[in-house]
């Protein structure tokens, strides 16, 4: 049972900000004895890279920034959702729930206080302390390292958008060695564009030892062996968190000189316009950050094309997508945005009154865009698009659906009969083979995709929600808000999660 001092009240009512311990050094080493509360941090000024010098640092993040992260990394399983789009709210749950469900906060007063901290930090809640089995442990503390890994990668450090690298990794020459199944090799790689590398990335969760490290360490060497001669770095994040313990992060990192990075066609050419950090804040002039950002959405889009139209609503924020680009994590909280608020009060007494077809032409005469959104079910998230982003989701899946219809060894019907009874090693590796079969389609075809996504996401602009809905109505614009959310925005998404639902400030 759970300790009966342990008090049975409601989530509290808060903004979603805590303070995450950091650790960079450059190799595992034991794991630190509460430094995380004893060490004298320094201060988490923003940064495109790694900080000049290892140490203890202390940000502060949203529970939104989080989910974020949560909601995009990992393997890519759109391929196998091209007609049940549906099924994208059950992953999305999947990616989500262990984080609502096992995660807390508590109040913490460190012996050295950084300025500005909230003095908030995660924690384990005490289901997970007293209740929970050792099996969903390991289960939860995976989803843990997966989303804090994505979470310091990301928001933290400027990289942009990571891909799972079972699919072969950064250098089209080296696939196959890549995807040598002896190979033990880490979870995820990256392009950092301001530091010109490849970054190769393994991540681990839970009550995260030095054996577990280590192991993480020879799984990025065996990739870094792979890598060669091109420049890269190795980033090994431990998610390290105890029952009545702080969440802190560990990141051992070394950096490997080397041939720069190629361009996503394989030419020798680097594409300058794609940026640091979030795809997003190039989609005017990079056609591959374009197609990346379209591919890191396509959870979100399919959960949105299959979303009932009584669950869907357009919410607006301001048309400008300067406001949005990534200035310290990848979300913009709108709670502490006064130009969205101001400019939804002026739409709300503009258009009292006025008829639902020239509703959204007059949000949009004053600066105002309206993004799709839903909450995904069984969870406390709305996640959203815009309209340029959504067109151009919709072409690629499109695409997509003519490459699984096309290729042989993609269709349900070209697979073994059940009967054959595959052990689960064989259905592992017969889905990963599909999976890696369906990227070098999308790969060859990413030459014809660059005109296709750029003209449907410019032809977005101008389109209804209906028209790109197919639906006969439009979603129903919410100009009054709800008070319930804390919502944040990025230049081309929506991510809101209920204040009523955040971790418990006592875990």
């Amino acid at each position: 049972m759970i300790p009966a001092h342990v008090p049975d009240e409601p989530p509290l009512t808060y903004a979603d900000s805590f303070d995450i311990p950091v650790l960079f050094r450059n190799g595992p080493a034991d794991k630190p004895r509460r430094q995380w509360r004893t060490a004298k941090h320094k201060t988490w000024t923003g940064s495109d890279g790694f900080p000049a010098a290892d140490g203890w640092y202390a940000p502060t993040t949203t529970w939104r920034e989080i989910i974020k992260a949560a909601t995009e990394v990992g393997r890519d399983v759109t391929p196998h959702l091209q007609n049940q789009p549906r099924y994208a709210h059950g992953e999305l749950v999947a990616r989500v729930a262990p984080l609502y469900a096992y995660l807390g906060a508590h109040p913490v007063k460190p012996r050295h206080p950084v300025p500005g901290a909230k003095g908030r930090r995660l924690t384990w809640n005490p289901v997970y302390a007293h209740g929970t089995e050792r099996s969903a442990k390991n289960a939860a503390g995976y989803r843990l390292g997966m989303t804090m890994t994505e979470w310091a990668c990301r928001s933290l450090l400027g990289l942009g958008q990571t891909e799972h690298l079972e699919l072969g990794g950064p250098v089209p020459a080296l696939h196959k060695t890549f995807k040598d199944p002896k190979k033990k090799l880490p979870d995820l790689w990256g392009h950092h564009e301001a530091e010109e590398l490849y970054w190769l990335i393994e991540a681990k969760g839970g009550d995260v030892g030095v054996g577990t490290l280590r192991q993480g360490w020879a799984q990025l060497t065996a990739g870094s062996n792979v890598l060669g001669a091109y420049a890269h770095r190795t980033v090994l994040v431990g998610a390290s968190v105890r029952p009545g313990d702080d969440l802190f992060l560990t990141i051992d990192h070394d950096l490997h000189p080397g041939q720069p990075p190629l361009a996503p066609d394989g030419s020798d050419t680097a594409d300058d316009a794609a940026g640091p950090g979030n795809l997003e804040d190039h989609l005017g002039d990079s056609d591959d950050a374009l197609i990346g950002a379209a591919r890191a959405q396509m959870l979100a889009y399919l959960a949105l094309r299959s979303a009932p139209a009584s669950q869907l609503r357009t919410v607006p924020v301001p048309a400008d997508r300067a406001s949005r680009h990534r200035r310290s994590g990848l979300t913009t909280p709108l709670e502490s945005d006064g130009l969205t608020f101001a400019m939804r009060a002026d739409a709300r007494r503009a258009v009292t009154g006025a008829e639902e077809h020239t509703l959204r032409a007059g949000i949009r005469s004053m600066g105002l865009d309206d993004f799709l959104s839903c909450r995904i079910p069984g969870t406390e998230v709305h996640l959203g698009m815009s309209r340029k982003l959504f067109a151009a989701c919709e072409r690629l899946h499109e695409e997509d659906l003519a490459i699984a219809r096309r290729t042989p060894g993609l269709r349900a019907e070209d697979q073994p009969a059940a009967h054959l009874e595959l052990s689960d090693e064989a259905q592992e590796e017969q889905g990963l083979t599909q999976r890696r079969i369906f990227r070098e389609q999308q790969e060859e075809a990413r030459p014809r995709l660059r005109y296709l996504l750029r003209d449907a996401y410019e032809q977005g602009a101008a389109s209804n929600w209906s028209d790109l809905l197919r639906r006969p109505r439009e979603p129903e614009l919410d100009l009054e808000g709800n008070v319930g959310l804390l919502e944040s925005a990025t230049p081309e998404t929506y991510l809101a999660v209920s204040r009523y639902e955040l971790p418990p400030a006592r875990a």
